[in-house]
């Protein structure tokens, strides 16, 4: 049994929460709080597996409780609840930054308390068997679930190194192997990176080692609604040497930028005479995901065939599987991240388990090696010596 601690200063909003996940035989809500502070002591007497977490809170609020709450429960599996508004999104990337694993939107423009547990129940469910450690039976595709956005649960085990996480029941799976093909590696004209829950946190750490003279450009799909895509994009572009934008329709991809997938709209790419220019669809979702994964590496590999190098970090759900075998089938390479650092080993999982990996590592070398790979067939930079 997974046991759910809900913490919401509103009333409503908990029987809201409590109301979704009634009926789950294998979820149970063993209390409720009011505000972070009075979490932590419940946190401590209850011992909950998950906690869902309100933002804006009295006395403490959300994004404090997080970082009170990491001093001491260091993998315990925070999701936070948020607005589709730029606050919203702005203090729930803040909370993510602080040490949340994931969150979900409340719902809005809903015409019954029905639809609205249906709505919470739809987005939440998911995420916390995920994040809770349960194994899950391995993802096959099917109809999409009614609400976008929202994908299977995981094939694997989430790892154990990051912060929210709880260890596994049940038996370890066989360690998974990269699947390395033989042959000189060729130049890479650009890079493309999957991801979702765990995601901005993988994303960012990836990005903030790149240099800002990188000879390539990189396109991005993370999992996001509208409005939370800008606000990444926007944080990134702070935070990383690189210049980082919400992709919009017509952009010119240029080397040394990233462009994020809005939220909502697929990415693909297109080619105007010499030029590559962004383009987004309205197509329908696919592994219940609008952006989608699958579709970028499509596009990408469209383009560029051989010369892309695609990474596949965190997230549940398998989106990016069948995109990688494109890319793979063109001559392209897949990187995945390996289980141990993901938040849920779903996605990289998928693909590693399907033959599609070239290389699977840790988070914290896949930096490294993205540099390395770019600066095959690509004259080395002069080194100015100064006196």
């Amino acid at each position: 049994m997974i046991k759910v601690l809900v913490v919401d200063d509103s009333v409503v909003v908990r029987r809201l929460i409590v109301d979704s996940l009634g009926g789950m035989p294998d979820i149970e809500v063993v209390g409720t709080a009011a505000n972070g502070l009075l979490a932590q002591a419940k946190i401590d007497s209850l011992r909950p597996d998950v906690v869902t977490m309100d933002i804006e809170m009295p006395q403490m609020d959300g994004i404090q409780a997080v970082r009170e709450l990491r001093k001491r429960h260091p993998r315990l599996p925070v999701i936070m609840f948020s607005t589709l508004s730029a606050a919203g999104a702005s203090a729930t990337l803040e909370a993510l930054s602080a040490g949340a694993t994931d969150y979900v939107t409340k719902p809005s423009n809903v015409g019954s308390v029905a639809q609205s547990i249906a709505a919470v129940r739809e987005q939440l469910v998911p995420k916390i068997h995920a994040l809770a450690g349960r194994r899950a039976p391995a993802a096959r595709p099917g109809p999409a679930p009614a609400r976008p956005g929202l994908a299977p649960p995981p094939p694997a085990r989430p790892g154990l190194s990051r912060p929210g996480l709880t260890p596994p029941s049940g038996p370890t799976a066989p360690p998974v192997k990269a699947v390395r093909r033989g042959g000189p590696p060729g130049r890479v004209d650009i890079l493309a990176i999957g991801s979702s829950t765990g995601g901005p946190d993988a994303l960012t750490k990836v990005l903030q080692a790149l240099p800002r003279e990188l000879p390539v450009p990189i396109v991005v799909t993370q999992h996001m609604p509208p409005v939370f895509t800008r606000m990444f994009a926007e944080r990134l572009d702070r935070s990383t040497p690189l210049h980082v934008v919400e992709a919009g329709d017509g952009m010119e991809l240029t080397a040394g930028t990233v462009y994020i997938a809005p939220g909502d709209k697929h990415l693909v790419l297109q080619r105007r005479g010499t030029a590559t220019l962004t383009q987004l669809s309205g197509a329908p979702p696919e592994n219940s995901c609008r952006p989608a994964v699958d579709v970028m590496f499509r596009s990408v590999s469209s383009l560029y065939g051989a010369s892309v190098h695609a990474t596949v970090l965190t997230g549940m759900g398998y989106d990016g599987r069948s995109g990688a075998k494109v890319l793979r089938d063109a001559g392209a390479e897949v990187l995945a991240q390996d289980e141990a650092s993901s938040v849920v080993w779903g996605m990289p999982g998928a693909v590693v388990g399907a033959g599609l990996a070239d290389e699977v590592l840790p988070l914290d070398r896949i930096a490294a090696a993205l540099i390395q790979r770019v600066q095959v067939g690509r004259a080395p930079r002069a080194t100015v010596v100064t006196r």
